[in-house]
């Protein structure tokens, strides 16, 4: 296991064991203080802990070696875990915004004012986890960390739609003169549920372009032609095909150089083209060169 792969897990770890505790003290402060907002952001940080134990198999089972059975590694299998943790993001966005619809048409308490010292101190932890989250992906270029920290960051605006709507709720009561602006609170949490589908949607599309071999973009293209065209007897690069599995880049390139160039030394040159990409260009992992005579075109 590779010093990305331990950092990812860490990350995740740490992560899980913020949002069980999170999860409790949301859950009954939004019980004991009327706050169904509070209780939807409970159940966001719930589904935080499952989707950082998804993201955990995922990245182990990912790192393991390459076998008879799995030729290219299980790289895969990071992917799918983002795929499954966005998939939980949109469910969970859909049983918060059932709920809170049915709470819009119930008449209830307003929440008690304490609640918004916890969203305070949950907004801060959450953000706080969810930057340095995003900083190890970024990092390790993990699909399913960044997934996790969407999480995160979802978390956390859920947190401050509740700060927002427990407020409006308890200030209406006060200076409009009674009830009815007890569902505030319950409007805020169908807002939060449409920021978490947004990101479940953003996050699903990323995960479905890895899985689907998608190329990368040109920061990742391009370093990998120079690098090998820069080696010398190459004379053109025919095709360059370059798919993201795991943390990884696998890199299938068709090198072109001169007709006349014996089999030997033809075989010794996509030796160093493979070097020069590994060597130079970050996250690569696999690189297959195949040799073809130059053309001139």
């Amino acid at each position: 296991m590779n010093d990305s792969v331990r950092r990812s897990i860490r990350a995740t770890q740490i992560g899980m064991v913020i949002n069980a505790a999170l999860a409790a003290i949301k859950l009954i402060a939004g019980i004991v203080g009327s706050s169904y907002a509070l209780v939807a952001d409970a159940i966001e940080s719930g589904a935080d802990v499952f989707a950082s134990l998804i993201v955990w198999g995922g990245l182990a089972l990912a790192s393991q070696p390459a076998d008879d059975d799995h030729p290219y590694g299980h790289g895969k299998a990071e992917a799918l875990a983002a795929a499954v943790v966005s998939i939980m993001l949109l469910a969970a966005a859909a049983g918060i915004a059932i709920q809170a619809v049915r709470e819009i048409r119930t008449p209830h308490l307003n929440p008690a004012p304490w609640t918004l010292v916890v969203l305070v101190a949950v907004m801060a932890i959450k953000w706080t986890l969810a930057r340095r989250v995003h900083a190890v992906a970024a990092e390790t270029s993990s699909t399913a960390v960044k997934a996790d920290a969407a999480h995160h960051l979802s978390d956390a605006i859920t947190s401050a739609a509740a700060f927002i709507g427990i407020s409006i709720a308890l200030l209406g009561s006060r200076f409009k003169g009674g009830p009815g602006w007890e569902s505030a609170d319950d409007w805020a949490a169908l807002v939060a549920s449409a920021v978490i589908a947004f990101n479940g949607v953003s996050m699903l599309r990323a995960a479905v372009h890895d899985l689907m071999d998608r190329m990368p973009g040109a920061d990742v293209v391009e370093p990998v032609r120079r690098a090998a065209e820069q080696v010398p007897g190459v004379l053109a690069i025919e095709k360059l095909h370059v798919r993201k599995v795991g943390m990884g880049y696998q890199v299938t390139v068709h090198v072109q150089t001169a007709p006349t160039t014996p089999l030997d030394e033809a075989h010794a040159l996509g030796g160093r083209v493979k070097h020069a990409v590994c060597s130079q260009v970050p996250n690569v992992s696999y690189v297959l060169v195949h040799m073809e005579p130059y053309d001139g075109a």
